[in-house]
């Protein structure tokens, strides 16, 4: 399946789907923040389209309503959203990472993460 985008909007969707496995259009709608909570018929819509572009599925009927489950796993999406944002930097990490440091949101504990990462892919390259 081509890489599909995602809107903000839908990845917040997906994300309860992630999380819960499978739910309704009413419970997509419910996992958001009251102040912030979309109406039901604009989460339906969303749910729809996404059913259309196949990152969701209905995957059974309860009395009148579906339930939905993610066809696609978060770290694709993520994936996606990450090469999106390097191909704006020109494919460029650095000013990514240099804003995660200056913004403190890169720690040691990622520092050490990506050394043993980096670490794996080089073994794999050898063997």
């Amino acid at each position: 399946m081509a890489e599909v985008k995602l809107s903000k909007l839908e990845m917040q969707i997906m994300e309860t789907l992630w999380t819960r496995g499978e739910a309704s259009i009413r419970e997509m709608q419910e996992a958001f923040p009251a102040k912030k909570r979309p109406g039901y018929t604009t989460i339906q819509t969303m749910v729809y389209r996404m059913e259309a572009k196949k990152v969701v599925r209905r995957v059974r009927k309860l009395g009148n309503f579906h339930l939905f489950a993610a066809t696609i796993t978060r770290e694709a999406a993520q994936r996606r959203l990450i090469d999106d944002l390097l191909a704006i930097f020109g494919g460029q990490s650095r000013p990514v990472v240099a804003h995660l440091i200056e913004s403190g949101k890169f720690t040691l504990d990622d520092v050490a993460y990506a050394e043993k990462t980096l670490r794996k892919l080089e073994e794999g390259d050898e063997q």
